[in-house]
């Protein structure tokens, strides 16, 4: 316990699945906690997002470790606004030390065009938007933790989609993806001198609402024309090397919690892979 004492995190996407269980651990391990999520639906996005409620859920669940909690409705896609919110969320606590750019959607399927621009600006623009409205709060210790994706990674090194299952939108997130493990790199490199860190982390199929969703089902199931979970199940493992379907958010959380300690004080610029051997793969 106290891995994180007293530190100030702010998590995007934080109402549900990665997001919530990263803050609940982190306040767990001593951190007051800064909670922003878009709390509405995305048109192209097939399957339901955050709602007020959930949000307010996450907020009482890091309140009732003892630690403080500030929750906004936040779309990372408009910087003007997280640049006000997360003003008023430092004022109120003083200070900022962890960012852990985590809102991500994944529209797949028979989606037009737009769907590639909605994954790709939420998935990469929403955070660069994240880092760099926290990067005047951030200093020497300070710790930048991206959510990127092994599927991106296994995207990168296959020639370029040309339509299928996944859509304009899945195509705009493994792109996404791709993008925000380059851009964590490079912001790592411009950031070192200062002692401020920046890792990138790469779940495999995560145990979340995401995974559990009829567009996603129907990604690994184009066989049927209305698969189930069940159903899913069957393909979920065929991701892994691991005989598993898919990792907890509890897993990853296990690594948010590393980076934003300062046991990883001089880890940066790395690739964290909680894949159960998805790119062993590849």
């Amino acid at each position: 316990m106290g891995r994180v004492q007293d530190k100030v995190v702010l998590i995007t996407g934080a109402a549900r699945g990665q997001g919530r269980s990263h803050a609940v651990r982190l306040a767990e391990e001593g951190a007051d906690i800064i909670l922003f999520d878009i709390c509405h639906d995305i048109e192209t996005n097939d399957y339901p997002l955050a709602t007020p409620h959930d949000l307010e859920e996450a907020k009482l669940e890091v309140e009732k470790t003892g630690r403080r909690a500030y929750a906004a409705e936040v779309d990372v896609r408009d910087k003007p606004a997280l640049v006000d919110a997360l003003k008023a969320a430092v004022d109120e606590f003083g200070r900022l030390d962890v960012v852990v750019a985590n809102a991500g959607i994944c529209p797949l399927g028979d989606q037009p065009v737009t769907a590639f621009a909605d994954a790709f600006d939420v998935d990469f623009i929403g955070v660069v938007n994240t880092v760099h409205a926290a990067l005047p709060y951030l200093k020497e210790g300070a710790s930048i933790i991206t959510t990127g994706s092994v599927a991106g990674l296994i995207a990168g090194t296959q020639p370029p989609a040309t339509g299928g299952p996944m859509g304009p939108g899945g195509a705009g997130y493994s792109f996404a993806k791709q993008l925000v493990d380059a851009y964590t790199r490079q912001i790592a490199i411009q950031l070192a001198p200062k002692s401020i860190r920046a890792n990138v982390i790469h779940p495999t199929n995560c145990n979340t609402d995401m995974l559990n969703s009829k567009p996603m089902y129907r990604q690994f199931r184009p066989d049927l024309e209305n698969p189930t979970r069940e159903d899913a199940m069957l393909a979920f493992p065929m991701m892994q090397s691991m005989p598993v379907p898919y990792v907890e958010p509890g897993d990853v959380s296990a690594v948010v919690v590393f980076l934003a300690s300062d046991e990883s004080r001089y880890i940066t610029g790395s690739q964290f892979k909680v894949d159960a051997g998805a790119m062993l793969k590849f």
